[in-house]
């Protein structure tokens, strides 16, 4: 065998020689560039007829080559000097090589520099020189495995030892690469379908260049694995946007991609989730059927993973990446039907199994922040294509599972969740223009005797509903938990009529409802309750007037069509009363959640605006601002393999934990505990029946024994008597105000 590799190394010498002499004698013509290399095979036969035959086997179509059709198509062919330049700059040095016992020695490694990159670049954009094309992605190839574990390959050519080094090519491959392929393919500019790919696969310009697009788009596959900077994974992301119509020809690559980008969306902080579905979102748009599946499936089970824990900031995030969902699911409605389907039947079987079994566990599958995202998402879904013929069978069966969900656990412990679910049932009603029987799933509500006495409990802390869905036992007897309670039925029993305003039969729609609002009124002791219910039911009264003063004019029958355009003009207008009342309270709601909002997230630039349709103005500064960003995301001297920035990132989490111990520690000692909440035993006996999560509570609030405690290790054994003697008056004055 080591006889065989130098004949072979001889005349892979022989011919190289034989090629950097006729790079030095001057430009010849096709045809007789044509006629010196059917020679120089025919030579080859005759001086090593082994690999000769070698040849034949495994590589026939170039030993079949022939003069015809050469003149006609001269783009493809590399000349004469572009071959030197190539000789030059990727050659192994074979000055170097020499057979020791028959092992061949390692090449020596070229070191790249600067010098040699720019004079690639220039070639690139000045003459289109494909030998610098090929030096630079096997440059790029380099740059993409520095850093590995496994040390770089021994087939490399070149080696990078600068960071300068490795971001000039990251950024001229990722900015230019796309333009210089299209380029070479003959393929459009911009854009493109899988049908263009699979009739470009045929054609002869991909059999010169196909290999290009392949290494271009594996090795970034590769750096993406590598990288940690959310700024570089972004700016890469976004380059390969423009040249994800490729990957039709690899699905080998197009999986991998698929999976990266959603772990990606799903985990990514900063702008990184918008970038990483819009490139998700491009791939449906061009591929189709291709990854429609897999990219529907990621994204839920993405989603979902995400509602493992929640939090008033989380909730914004669990919104984004439910907007997401949404937006991919309207790119093929039908195949998004079927998956739909599919997982709202899964909520029914657990919804079900909850009922049938009666235990803590089936009853926490339910209870939870995942089950509850989930229809959220849903609801969302058949909110937004609502109009659509494939999604309208799905709002059915969606409004049967959530109004099981809001009665299957009727206590004062899950108002919240309740509240969450005539949201989301008044949200169906609102875009499919179905009725739904919200009323009375809220006057329930109001008929628990949480809501009707005195608060015993004081004042307590604002809470926000909307990020809860089950509260603890000593916050039900407060008065802020009463109030928010009450406002939200209001808030949401007001939406509901409002809905129905200008409805031919709204008197008899809100007479059941009135009457019951009625009743609360004489039953509850708390004055505050008592006058917001009488506005609600004033404003019931008038708009009832309002319609049964156009009704006594018409002479149609109920169940007439005409019926349904009853009122249509003062719909259009919003003027009925229950309309302008419903404006006021939206503008009360939202400022008391506003005061209670304490800390935000970013997930991205316009992370929240889908649909608007771009210009090619647009497209040409998102360009600009592309190279800017990639400029200062690429100047740093990050390398794949190095860990400075995640270490300095930890140290930078760990001085942020630090300084929140210490202002936890620095707690004013005279800070205000509520004392002598009372619990509620029938609370207790209404539940035994259901799931207690008294350990999820305990990280939620602390309980007024704990808070006792703090104290007394803040203050002292014999300073806290004294001090808490002191405090006693007060809050029983207080209570007394609160009363």
């Amino acid at each position: 065998m080591g006889a065989r590799d130098s004949d072979n190394n001889d005349n892979d010498e022989v011919m190289e020689e034989e090629e950097m002499e006729e790079a030095k004698a001057p430009i010849s013509k096709s045809r007789k560039k044509a006629m010196e290399h059917m020679g120089q095979l025919q030579r080859l036969q005759e001086k090593d007829p082994e690999f000769y035959e070698f040849l034949k086997e495994h590589d026939k179509e170039l030993l079949e080559f022939n003069d015809v059709g050469i003149d006609q198509d001269t783009e493809t062919d590399v000349d004469e000097q572009e071959l030197q330049e190539d000789a030059e700059t990727d050659m192994y040095d074979k000055e170097h090589r020499a057979d020791i016992g028959g092992i061949v020695q390692e090449p020596t490694k070229n070191v790249i520099t600067m010098s040699m990159v720019d004079s690639w670049c220039t070639a690139v954009k000045e003459n289109s020189k494909l030998s610098a094309v090929r030096s630079l992605m096997r440059a790029f190839r380099t740059a993409c495995h520095h850093g590995d574990d496994g040390g770089e390959e021994a087939s490399s050519k070149f080696s990078i030892l600068s960071s300068s080094v490795f971001n000039k090519i990251m950024l001229f491959v990722l900015n230019e690469m796309d333009a210089i392929l299209r380029k070479l393919l003959k393929f459009p500019a911009s854009g493109g379908k899988k049908e263009t790919i699979i009739n470009l696969k045929t054609t002869r310009q991909w059999k010169n260049h196909g290999n290009l697009v392949k290494s271009y788009l594996g090795n970034a596959l590769h750096v993406l694995n590598q990288m940690t900077d959310t700024e570089m994974i972004s700016f890469t992301l976004r380059r390969l946007r423009y040249s994800s119509v490729f990957l039709a020809a690899f699905p080998s690559f197009l999986r991998k991609y698929i999976k990266v980008t959603l772990h990606f969306w799903g985990t990514g902080g900063g702008a990184l989730p918008v970038v990483s579905f819009l490139f998700i979102r491009d791939l449906c748009i061009r591929l189709g059927a291709d990854c429609l599946d897999e990219c529907f499936k990621g994204m839920y089970k993405a989603y979902v993973l995400n509602c493992q824990f929640v939090n008033a900031t989380k909730l914004q995030h669990l919104q984004f990446l439910a907007n997401c969902v949404i937006e991919l699911y309207g790119v093929d409605l039908p195949t998004a039907y079927q998956h739909a389907f599919v997982f709202i039947r899964q909520l029914a079987m657990i919804l079900r199994e909850a009922l049938n079994m009666k235990t803590k566990e089936s009853y926490k599958k339910v209870y939870g922040w995942k089950f509850m995202s989930c229809l959220e998402l849903w609801t969302g879904a058949i909110c937004a294509y609502s109009s659509e013929p494939d999604f309208q069978p799905l709002a059915y069966p969606l409004t049967q599972i959530i109004s099981g969900v809001a009665r299957m656990v009727p206590t004062a412990r899950y108002f919240p969740l309740r509240l969450r679910c005539a949201r989301m049932l008044n949200r169906i009603a609102a875009s499919t223009g179905m009725f739904v029987p919200v009323s009375f799933l809220l006057l329930d509500m109001l008929d628990m005797k949480e809501l009707n006495r005195r608060p015993t409990g004081g004042v307590g802390k604002a809470v926000d509903l909307r990020t809860l869905l089950k509260v603890q036992k000593p916050i039900l007897k407060t008065r802020a938990f009463q109030e928010a309670c009450v406002f939200s039925v209001m808030e949401e029993l007001a939406e509901h009529l409002a809905q129905w305003s200008y409805s031919i039969a709204f008197f008899e729609l809100a007479f059941i409802p009135t009457i019951r609002l009625r009743s609360f009124c004489k039953t509850t002791k708390i004055e505050r309750f008592r006058r917001e219910i009488k506005e609600l039911i004033c404003q019931i009264e008038a708009n009832a007037e309002f319609t049964n003063a156009r009704r006594v004019t018409v002479s149609f029958l109920p169940n007439d069509p005409a019926a349904e355009s009853f009122l249509e003009a003062e719909k259009e207008s919003g003027a009925s009363p229950l309309s302008q009342y419903v404006l006021n309270l939206r503008e009360r709601a939202q400022q008391r959640s506003d005061s209670m909002v304490e800390s935000s997230v970013i997930v991205g630039a316009h992370s929240s605006v889908f649909g608007r349709k771009k210009s090619e103005t647009d497209d040409e500064d998102e360009d600009v601002q592309d190279e800017e960003e990639g400029a200062a995301v690429f100047s740093s001297s990050w390398l794949p393999g190095s860990s400075t920035k995640s270490e300095d990132s930890k140290q930078e989490k760990a001085k942020k934990r630090k300084r929140q111990r210490k202002q936890q520690e620095e707690v004013p000692l005279d800070e205000d505990v509520v004392e002598d909440l009372v619990l509620s035993s029938e609370e207790d006996e209404s539940m035994s029946d259901t799931p207690s999560a008294e350990e999820e509570d305990k990280s939620i609030l602390v309980s007024p024994k704990q808070g006792r405690q703090k104290q007394k290790s803040f203050n002292g054994s014999s300073k806290n008597k004294g001090h808490s003697h002191a405090k006693k008056p007060k809050k029983r004055k207080r209570a007394k105000q609160a009363n």
